[in-house]
């Protein structure tokens, strides 16, 4: 005797699981990372993310064309400098590369597609780190946010909608949100990389930056410890006390609890950055043809969402937005 309720009946057909599907994926739950480097002239790939580029400011505005036809909602904007110097200057220079293509990239699509400008130093800086360095070398906390108050401005200025610290300082958001709205950018939303975790899954998008930390250093003093959870609450509450509209949680698929645990404890949106690693490893071994590379990009991504978030970044955008518009 079977009991009466029967869970497989619900599996039977396609358009049945369709129905009672818990989680959707669509393509505007995707905002696509995205380079622009100074000094080429033509795309660069880069090898550890396949299918990626260091891109020109032509080849920007055509990726950006396709994904806005694809359905995704936003591009977050990481600038490649050709010189760089202790402190990160072109990170706020309103000719420097980034704010060059937000600019251009603000004329050309407006409110179509969200931009959105990683807020951060570490591109830009000879050293590596993300702030400014004392002369033992450490990151001076206190004089980095005075830096990350300017580059926020610069690229206000230059046309994002969003402005995405994520250099794990204390006290970026509040520095942020009064040199905002001193400005007169008060409709500037800022992203938090608020649990942001020293992961050993950043490799290809270092690559992707040109990133080498001075000494074969590390940033395990000021991004968060992978063995702690408790400390993610902390930070994410302290961000949003301080002005943060959205917060974020990176890595995306090793920190699935930290997501989950963010999503029931705060009401403002939420989203992961499924990481370069992540992305790398998926296209590794589907290349290897031991995976399916779309159907588990597909699973990993409807993970993030069922966890809580409400987007997610990813290296997959338009590659899945493409697949799932099918």
């Amino acid at each position: 005797m079977f009991p009466a309720q029967r869970p497989r009946r619900l599996r039977r057909t396609p358009a049945i699981r369709r129905l009672v599907a818990e989680t959707s994926l669509s393509p505007s739950d995707f905002v696509a990372p995205l380079f622009v480097a100074e000094g080429l002239s033509e795309p660069k790939p880069i090898l550890s993310l396949p299918g990626h580029f260091q891109h020109t400011l032509s080849s920007l505005h055509d990726e950006v064309k396709a994904l806005a036809s694809a359905g995704v909602s936003g591009v977050i904007l990481f600038g490649v400098p050709e010189t760089k110097d202790e402190f990160g200057s072109a990170a706020w220079d309103p000719k420097g590369v980034a704010q060059v293509a937000l600019r251009s990239l603000r004329d050309s699509f407006g409110d179509d597609i969200v931009l959105m400008a990683d807020l951060c130093l570490d591109e830009y800086t000879s050293h590596g780190h993300c702030g400014v360095l004392r002369t033992d070398g450490t990151v001076d906390n206190d004089a980095t946010l005075e830096l990350y108050a300017r580059v926020a401005v610069a690229q206000a200025e230059a046309g994002a909608a969003v402005v995405a610290p994520s250099g794990m300082m204390d006290g970026q958001v509040a520095a942020i949100r009064s040199a905002l709205d001193e400005a007169s950018y008060d409709e500037t939303i800022i992203l938090a990389y608020a649990a942001k975790y020293a992961s050993g899954l950043y490799g290809p998008f270092r690559e992707a930056v040109g990133v080498e930390i001075e000494g074969g250093g590390d940033r395990k003093a000021y991004q968060q410890d992978s063995r702690n959870r408790r400390e993610a609450l902390r930070e994410a509450r302290a961000d949003v006390e301080q002005g943060a509209d959205i917060v974020m949680v990176k890595p995306a698929m090793t920190y699935l609890d930290i997501v989950s645990d963010l999503r029931r404890e705060l009401d403002v949106p939420l989203c992961a950055y499924h990481v370069s690693g992540e992305y790398a490893m998926v296209k590794a071994a589907d290349a290897n043809g031991w995976i399916d590379g779309t159907a588990v990009a597909i699973e990993q991504l409807t993970a993030v969402r069922r966890a809580g978030a409400d987007f997610v970044l990813t290296y997959f955008a338009r590659e899945l937005a493409e697949e799932l518009s099918r």
